[in-house]
């Protein structure tokens, strides 16, 4: 029996990475995960029922509305409630604006920022119904500070914080605490290809001399949804090594 036992949680871009990782620690908790993405998660469902865990897959393109509901709603039919959403799933297209595509603001926006909404808008509903539920959004630490040749990203993960900050004064008086995540550089496939020059001249803009891990920002999501923090909400959590301060 865990903290999250008993529960369902929803994790989108769960085949991989941070959202692996957060699925895992849920799951580690007794929750049961729903591990949603636009390519399969088969892997992530793997390893947390070989722990002894609960999890379920589904394929779910975020910018695709109707079939975020369609998905909700199967959830809620099947399980009864939902306690945990946290939108994960997002994309980089990084260029400098003069040269940006507009295909590739246009898509990043579609899945950081409108994929949010068309996931969020049916898990709300459920959660004031049942009034309680835990949302946690991951921005970036981008989000509050900028970034050269991340106009696209910095722009979606600053609206989801302030989507996230309006939707904790929604959903607050029905039990619903809404909450942010922003990480810096967390070791992924994208940080690995960085050169040792390249990592150099990161690590020394940061307080905590490493790159973040995933299982860093998945401590700070269980923190959020566990019990701990049911007086804490529209905050945004910046994980980032002290690279935003």
């Amino acid at each position: 029996m865990g903290q999250f036992s008993e529960q369902i949680a929803v994790v989108t871009g769960a085949s991989r990475g941070i959202g692996r990782a957060i699925s895992e620690k849920l799951a580690a908790g007794g929750a049961t995960v729903i591990c949603a993405d636009v390519m399969d998660c088969d892997e992530t469902v793997e390893a947390i029922t070989a722990a002894g865990g609960r999890a379920e897959g589904m394929v779910l393109n975020v910018t695709d509305g109707e079939a975020a509901e369609a998905v909700i709603r199967s959830i809620t039919e099947k399980h009864g409630r939902i306690d945990i959403l946290v939108n994960n799933a997002g994309i980089t297209r990084d260029q400098l604006l003069i040269r940006m595509k507009r295909e590739d603001w246009r898509s990043v926006l579609e899945i950081n920022l409108d994929g949010v909404f068309n996931v969020t808008q049916p898990v709300a509903k459920v959660m004031m119904r049942q009034r309680s539920g835990r949302v946690v959004n991951i921005a970036s630490v981008v989000g509050l500070m900028g970034n050269a040749g991340q106009s696209n990203y910095s722009a979606s993960k600053a609206g989801l914080i302030g989507m996230t900050k309006s939707l904790a004064r929604e959903m607050g008086s029905r039990g619903v605490t809404v909450n942010a995540i922003a990480p810096g550089f967390i070791r992924t496939p994208m940080t690995e290809k960085l050169n040792d020059d390249q990592r150099d001249a990161l690590l020394k803009n940061l307080a905590v001399q490493r790159l973040g891990e995933p299982e860093d920002i998945a401590e700070a999501v269980a923190f959020l949804v566990g019990p701990g923090a049911s007086y804490i909400t529209g905050i945004v959590v910046n994980v980032s090594g002290g690279l935003y301060m």
